[in-house]
């Protein structure tokens, strides 16, 4: 292993060789701080951060030699973020340190743009939600694009037309089995948001929400709403312990870490809300508290974080596509935080994904109100003596794009053969389609809006 400090004033330079149990150190100058700030301090001398105070120190005039006590584990390895502690079963977990992270974030000028950016396009996306007529039912997409999307990046096949259409009751055989967790984690969301109007973000509310996730799906014996009892690991399948990935903190150090986590979230200090939720949804992942979904949960986290704070009140920020479309940057940004300490360059990721998601966004809701304005016309110009119902009809569809006949005339308080030639009479207009190829039961898609969540 070769390591390297800047020699500048007051710095040094060194490099290291692990031989065994002992390192060799050449030594320029004295011992301090490195660049990102991480120091050790053992018998009164700043140590780099790689060693632990149960190494043995010996030093002389040219060089310092440092044996490891061979009654210990190897060293552990420390940087800003946290440490990689040897275990009783010889590998090696990650603790990580309370947040907000110390030394402090060095906010350079890169990333105080990407922030000034995030700010200003999630302010844009908060203030066309408000715009809307009914801001809340024309949310209904964008949770469900959100839950498709954060479920896809954890493996599920279940596109938005399959969850739709499970909402909806139709029986396809083919429709991936999966379809149940991304139903999961729409109710989960939905818990979660309308959970805040009564409290603040606490480790109950992240059970209650971890338990909507996982109810009755795969993964839903793996201890639903509970904090994980044993070590996991990540990394190749079947793959043992010592060759993964990332080891999250052994099961003991769990409820401590996300309870610090907590009350992070809710400081009252200067934190910006984008920074806050980026930070949280990194050590939220790094804790892994849970058996199995946290990667959604965490997710989840964010909408909640950003709801919590009041920076945008309603969960319509996607931004699981820009995960699932990076998807190996983010794993690969959320390891070099673990690895090396890098907040800053986890949250240059995050929030180049908080600007992209929010401007997508945001154009998605004004095709949306250009949209209902467009049907609206067509139904006043088009349908004659029927076009107060076909109104009511395409503002329903805002909300339940997957109609039919019955449900139709029930929501509409007219009859089964007027309900039957209004659908007719917008599928004529393109309005609707219908997607299930019987001459009974049939159904129809409010496809055009349908099409705008659609990848």
């Amino acid at each position: 292993m070769v390591a390297r400090w800047y020699a500048r004033p007051g710095w040094f330079s060194w490099s290291a060789d692990w031989r065994g149990n002992a390192f060799t150190l050449a030594v320029a100058s004295r011992f301090k701080r490195n660049e990102a700030g991480d120091r050790l301090v053992t018998q009164g001398a700043y140590l780099p951060p790689i060693y632990s105070s149960s190494t043995i120190w010996t030093a002389n005039l040219a060089r310092i030699d440092v044996c490891a006590n061979m009654a210990t584990p190897k060293p552990s390895f420390l940087n800003r973020a946290g440490v990689h502690q040897t275990q009783p079963g010889g590998f090696r977990a990650f603790i990580p340190k309370p947040l907000p992270p110390d030394p402090p974030l060095r906010t350079d000028e890169a990333l105080l743009a990407l922030l000034s950016a995030a700010d200003r396009e999630v302010g844009r996306l908060e203030g066309s939600i408000q715009i809307l007529p009914n801001p809340d039912l024309f949310l209904f997409m964008f949770v469900r694009r959100e839950a498709v999307l954060s479920s896809q990046i954890e493996g599920t096949e279940s596109s938005l037309r399959d969850l739709l259409q499970a909402e909806a009751r139709i029986r396809d055989p083919h429709r991936p089995a999966d379809v149940a967790e991304v139903s999961n984690y729409v109710a989960a969301l939905s818990h979660g948001i309308a959970a805040l109007d009564q409290q603040s973000i606490t480790v109950g509310l992240i059970l209650s929400v971890h338990e909507k996730l996982m109810h009755g799906v795969r993964g839903g014996k793996l201890l639903p709403g509970e904090l994980r009892p044993d070590q996991v690991w990540i990394g190749p399948r079947n793959a043992p312990i010592t060759e993964a990935t990332f080891v999250p903190p052994p099961a003991n150090a769990v409820a401590r870490a996300l309870e610090n986590l907590v009350t992070y979230i809710g400081a009252l200090d200067a934190t910006p809300s984008l920074i806050r939720a980026g930070l949280a949804h990194a050590q939220f992942e790094t804790i892994h508290p849970f058996l199995d979904g946290n990667g959604r949960v965490g997710r989840l986290l964010i909408s909640l974080i950003l709801a919590d704070q009041d920076i945008l009140t309603r969960p319509a920020l996607n931004l699981s596509y820009h995960f699932k479309q990076h998807r190996s940057s983010y794993y690969d940004a959320l390891q070099a935080v673990r690895d090396e300490g890098d907040w800053e360059g986890w949250l240059k990721f995050f929030l180049q994904g908080v600007v992209q998601s929010a401007n997508e966004c945001r154009h998605t809701a004004r095709r949306v109100v250009d949209m209902r304005e467009q049907f609206r016309q067509l139904a006043l110009t088009r349908l004659g003596r029927a076009a107060t119902n076909g109104i009511r009809l395409l503002e329903t569809l805002f909300h339940r794009p997957i109609v039919d006949a019955s449900h139709t005339a029930k929501g509409l308080e007219i009859s089964y053969a007027a309900a039957n030639r209004l659908i007719d009479a917008f599928v004529r207009e393109g309005v609707l389609e219908e997607i299930t190829g019987n001459t009974r039961n049939r159904r129809f898609a409010f496809q055009p809006y349908i099409e705008l969540f659609t990848d």
